[in-house]
């Protein structure tokens, strides 16, 4: 949800009218189905009927690509943190991870909810200086609006969707900031990015990993 970005917005407020958004079935927004990658960035994008810049994290930088995409008209420039065009490895894509591997933390959270979701964050912040700190502080962002609800939904579509055929097509401005200890989107996937895009340019930071905000 859109409270992961509150140190940033409140950064950004004096300067610009940010919006922090909660993604479908997270935070206070309602779930939707089919939770395919076309429809969330549909959703999202419908609650701006004005060009924007676009920032995006993880899954929300995935969207944020589709958004871009589908609508060029209506995004002004991406901002595409720790994300990737494709979340699973295969032989052609080392810059992920493999799909088995996000499919066990889908399972795990029927038997073990909060446990998996604690190691979730933790790869998260694995390689950090701060990871600690980081950890905690994220943590308690996931859980301030309640119980975590549409995890499963987004973990489906992380192995599902692949933008890696199409992403040359994003013709906005886009900064790509990316830790290069991130192991959950890899340096690699911002390098890739960075030569797929006609208008991007990448920033590596050396001590972040998959939260480098």
């Amino acid at each position: 949800h859109g409270g992961v970005w509150e140190r940033v917005a409140d950064r950004l407020a004096a300067d610009f009218c940010v919006h922090r958004v909660d993604l479908p079935g997270h935070g206070r927004s309602a779930a939707i189905a089919p939770f395919t990658l076309e429809a969330v960035a549909d959703t999202v994008a419908a609650s701006f009927p004005l060009p924007v810049q676009v920032v995006g994290w993880s899954l929300g930088g995935l969207v944020a690509q589709q958004w871009a995409l589908a609508r060029p008209d209506a995004v002004r420039s991406l901002a595409l943190v720790a994300t990737s065009p494709r979340f699973v490895r295969d032989e052609d894509w080392p810059h992920a991870q493999p799909a088995a591997q996000i499919a066990q933390v889908a399972a795990n959270l029927d038997t073990d909810f909060d446990g998996t979701l604690q190691r979730f964050l933790a790869l998260q912040t694995l390689g950090a200086p701060d990871a600690r700190a980081t950890l905690a502080a994220m943590r308690d962002l996931l859980f301030a609006h309640g119980r975590p609800q549409g995890l499963l939904p987004a973990l489906r579509l992380l192995i599902d969707a692949d933008l890696r055929g199409s992403a040359a097509g994003i013709a906005c401005p886009t900064g790509l900031f990316f830790g290069a200890r991130d192991a959950i989107t890899p340096i690699g996937a911002g390098r890739w990015l960075a030569a797929q895009l006609p208008d991007a340019e990448l920033v590596e930071f050396a001590q972040a990993s998959h939260a480098p905000f």
